[in-house]
């Protein structure tokens, strides 16, 4: 098809929206997979909040005051695909949106962060976008009460769908933002009462709008194909003080010649036939991928519009004498001297030899570095006793300033768990927040989809064995340290003193592109780490903390808590004349990352090899083989004292030492 040469001078908004509507139609067919419904029925609010709102520059996407533009309803990744070639952006070519879907292309099926610049989030899993932006919202407010607005004023803008407020985390999500007063977050309400199976009204009957009100959001509800009524509510939006809620009605599909409003949009190509006639019908006479100029124009004159606002505020940042630390805080990188004081603090352990708790030795460090790293931002879900996460007198974060470094999450492990990552994303600050051990099945979607993204945020994770005791086996985590390590690119930390916990928190610390998850004891433990050392022993993941007296017979593997019965059970075996090696395994992750040869020595050769975790021995294979043996659970626990659990379910040095004894 050739290009008309009769297009008019400058594009009409709708003109945009239907590029829109062409391309994500177009990437979909061509790639005969795909869901080009979303884009096509929001090519409109789109298409306003980008031309008009939406804070940007295309040439710059890690401008650090841009306002974030998050795509809930990640299925519809067409949409963010096609305004970001529209607008500019260099890495959104028309070659990605052709390859939409294919093996090495940017244009990943659900938007996927670090592909594409632009894409501020992975999205996919409905709801997970919406409980980000909360958490891009937070970390907004936080560090423009830190930095200052002149440096920090940007706005988080959130297209979601049906099944964004229909899965759980969203109502996490939205209370947050409503008791924390988020007037800076705007969610636009893809409002087309479909979804795969056909009309919302099968499976729901919510009244949305309501909800949100009773959570403490402004709502307004809008015709989302008029753009008149688009552009006065979203300037609306900007000017409540509290949280904004765009119910934009829509029609699926909108624009399709003969499907428009058909749930058979939502997640299919349209097919050959229904793409010539939806052309036909948006008078649209130009080959797939290929603009009319003065559409291509018009979106690109969008893409520049920031460029002026952006050099205004390089200058601002430039004459700031906060300039270095803010610098810094964005990059991700921890202050100099970060960690004077763990480090002291780990020589005054060495001396002391504390029993502690994990969970309290966490504390001490969290405590030992929390001044010297202002970008730390945690809490807990409502467990901050129980989890050692509060840093005496630090101030709590809240409305109307923002300021303070403590955030009260509530019962709300899955909304915490994703708004973490949202405050990792938007950068400036490292969040960590506390819950049960148990409870991190809640929090197992973000903490996912951090490990996917490479995002630091650091789950702390108590009571993390039968050890807990009277509680019983609902809070008693078994499986989790398994769940937990079968997750690419997570760290899974299991301290097994107040030493190693230091050395878990400055490694948490350090890992900018991994998730970390510290697995800390209730009941006190003994102090293993009793010697200094020059170099944090835990980073190597396992280590032999207990050499042999002689040529080893028996090597011990342990983590956590059960690292002072493995001792014991050494104890005891190089006294009837086993020679017995122990080794900690603070880390599988960062083991499995050293070289053949360190794995090697620390494993042995020609040795028993029996290890003792109070947990199942999923992913211990590793380190026994075939013919080692696992002390540990092979079921779920039960209600007693700890000391009562440990023997009754053998998790013993008595145990230790007779399995060693049948092996040998």
């Amino acid at each position: 098809m050739a290009e008309s040469k009769t297009a008019p001078e400058k594009a009409s908004l709708k003109q945009m929206a239907d590029a829109i509507r062409v391309l994500a139609m177009d990437g979909v067919e061509k790639a005969a997979s795909g869901h080009p419904g979303m884009p096509m029925g929001m090519a409109d609010v789109a298409t306003v909040l980008f031309s008009k709102f939406l804070k940007f520059d295309a040439s710059r996407p890690d401008w650090a005051d841009r306002d974030r533009f998050i795509l809930s309803a990640g299925h519809g990744s067409m949409l963010i695909y096609a305004l970001l070639h529209l607008t500019g952006y260099k890495a959104a070519t028309k070659e990605q949106l052709s390859n939409f879907r294919q093996w090495g292309s940017k244009t990943a099926g659900h938007p996927e962060y670090g592909h594409m610049p632009g894409v501020e989030t992975t999205t996919g899993p409905l709801g997970q976008g919406l409980a980000n932006a909360v958490g891009f919202a937070m970390a907004e407010r936080h560090l423009a009460a830190r930095f200052g607005e002149d440096l920090v004023d940007h706005r988080t803008w959130v297209i979601a769908g049906d099944g964004c407020l229909m899965e759980g985390v969203s109502q996490e999500a939205i209370a947050l933002a409503g008791r924390y007063k988020l007037n800076k977050l705007t969610v636009l309400w893809d409002d087309n009462a479909i979804t795969i199976d056909g009309a919302v009204s099968l499976s729901d009957a919510t009244d949305q709008k309501g909800r949100f009100k009773a959570a403490g959001w402004a709502v307004k509800a809008i015709d989302g194909h008029d753009p008149k009524a688009i552009k006065a509510a979203l300037q609306w939006a900007t000017r409540q003080d509290k949280p904004t809620l765009i119910a934009c009605k829509t029609k699926i599909g909108r624009g399709a010649a003969t499907m428009e409003g058909s749930h058979k949009t939502h997640g299919a190509a349209l097919g050959a036939a229904e793409v010539a006639a939806t052309r036909l019908g948006l008078s649209w006479t130009h080959d797939p991928f290929e603009l009319p100029e003065s559409i291509e124009k018009a979106w690109r004159k969008v893409g520049k519009r920031g460029a002026k606002a952006r050099k205004a505020w390089e200058a601002k940042l430039a004459a700031s004498p906060q300039a270095k630390d803010f610098t810094r805080a964005m990059a991700g990188d921890l202050p100099e001297r970060a960690f004077d004081g763990l480090n002291a603090g780990i020589a005054q352990l060495i001396a002391d030899k504390p029993a502690q708790a994990t969970r309290q030795a966490s504390g001490t460090a969290l405590e030992a570095v929390f001044g010297a790293v202002p970008e730390l931002i945690g809490g807990s879900a409502d467990l901050t006793g129980s989890n050692n996460t509060f840093v005496k007198g630090t101030p709590i974060f809240d409305a109307p300033t923002y300021e303070g470094r403590y955030v009260n999450w509530g019962i709300r492990e899955h909304g915490m768990a994703a708004a973490m990552n949202g405050m990792a994303l938007h950068g400036g600050v490292i969040p960590y927040g506390g819950t049960f051990m148990v409870f991190s099945d809640y929090s197992r979607p973000s903490i996912r989809l951090a490990a996917l993204m490479g995002i630091r945020v650091i789950h702390v994770l108590t009571h993390d064995s039968i050890g807990l005791g009277e509680d019983g086996p609902t809070h008693q985590p078994v499986e989790h340290l398994a769940a937990l390590r079968a997750i690419p690119n997570l760290m899974v930390f299991r301290p097994a003193d107040t030493v190693e916990a230091f050395e878990c928190w400055q490694l948490a610390l350090e890992a900018k592109t991994t998730p970390s998850a510290l697995a800390l004891s209730r009941q006190k433990t003994a102090a293993v780490r009793t010697t200094a050392s020059d170099e944090n022993l835990s980073a190597r993941g396992a280590y032999e903390l207990k050499a042999a007296s002689g040529e080893a017979k028996a090597t011990l593997f342990a983590t956590g808590t059960e690292v002072p019965i493995a001792l014991k059970a050494a104890e005891t075996l190089e006294a009837q004349g086993t020679p017995t090696r122990v080794v900690s395994v603070p880390c599988f992750e960062l083991f499995e990352a050293q070289d053949a040869a360190y794995q090697a020595s620390v494993l042995g050769r020609g040795t028993v090899r029996v290890a003792v975790e109070a947990a199942i021995q999923q992913g211990w294979e590793r380190f026994i083989g075939e013919d080692g043996a696992f002390i540990g659970m092979t079921g779920f626990g039960a209600s007693a004292p700890a000391e009562v659990l440990y023997r009754e379910f053998g998790i013993t040095a008595d145990a230790v030492v007779a399995a060693v004894k049948a092996r040998l």
